[in-house]
């Protein structure tokens, strides 16, 4: 347990919240001030952003009420895409899916072959120079034994508002109306309300779930880890996501009481 305790504190971010409460304790046995709380205050807060007691706390609330459904009869499976290591090497090709698409993938992979449905794969670049990532994700899907005829790939998107336009004129084109989305349980929310806000009935299919009924924090969910950090910048991605959804739909509210008066 100690060697484990001291790796974590050595490794970032551990190492630096300690190097930041040490100024904290050194800056007020210096001088007394403002200064030194400051800085203990600013390591306490990023030990507690970085444990997974904190990160799985916020994921909950995001996962709240996600389920798993039963098989759809009907439909298209979309696969929406979290990230790919595009110039990594792999024996299939060059690119790899990130550790949060990997999931998401094998999710769909297992889906379509126990439905035999369509799949779509959504997702570009979120830079312009960048490589799409849906074409990686399919050769991935083929290799989990997929039909390559089965997979239609949309590859412009760049935020999951443009997944969800972009896969809606996809799927008139397929005259297909029902999506079976597929995504992380924590950004099922946020992409379920951007898909139905394009006119697509969607049936949530989530997968890499970071909480379940009855868990709770082990004595190790309380120091800081990079992992744990990681996770916490996810969910809050995530509430700055739905804040800026809020905000927008306030300004059309606002606009359209404007017009009419």
């Amino acid at each position: 347990m100690m060697k484990y305790v001291l790796t974590e504190l050595i490794l970032p971010p551990g190492i630096f919240i300690l190097l930041l409460a040490l100024l904290g304790i050194r800056l007020m046995r210096m001088r007394g001030g403002s200064h030194g709380f400051s800085a203990l205050f600013l390591a306490a807060a990023l030990w507690a952003l970085s444990t997974g007691a904190i990160s799985d706390r916020l994921m909950a609330n995001l996962e709240k009420g996600m389920e798993l459904p039963s098989d759809p009869k009907d439909g298209v499976i979309v696969l929406l895409g979290g990230g790919v290591g595009a110039g990594a090497p792999d024996p299939g090709g060059t690119g790899v899916p990130s550790g949060e698409t990997m999931t998401r993938l094998v999710t769909a992979a297992r889906l379509q072959k126990r439905t035999g449905l369509p799949l779509i794969v959504s997702g570009g670049s979120p830079f312009r120079d960048g490589d799409p990532e849906a074409p990686i994700i399919r050769r991935f899907l083929v290799g989990l034994s997929v039909p390559a005829g089965r997979i239609s790939i949309e590859d412009n998107s760049r935020d999951t508002r443009e997944n969800a336009a972009f896969t809606r004129a996809l799927m008139d084109r397929m005259s297909i109306r029902k999506a079976v989305l597929v995504t992380s349980a924590f950004h099922m929310r946020r992409a379920r309300f951007l898909f139905e806000q394009a006119g697509i009935e969607v049936v949530p299919y989530p997968s890499s779930f970071r909480s379940w009924p009855g868990k709770k924090p082990e004595w190790h969910d309380y120091l800081p880890t990079a992992s744990g950090l990681n996770a916490t910048a996810l969910a809050l991605k995530e509430y700055l996501g739905w804040g800026w959804y809020r905000l927008e739909m306030r300004g059309r509210e606002l606009i359209k009481r404007a017009n009419a008066a």
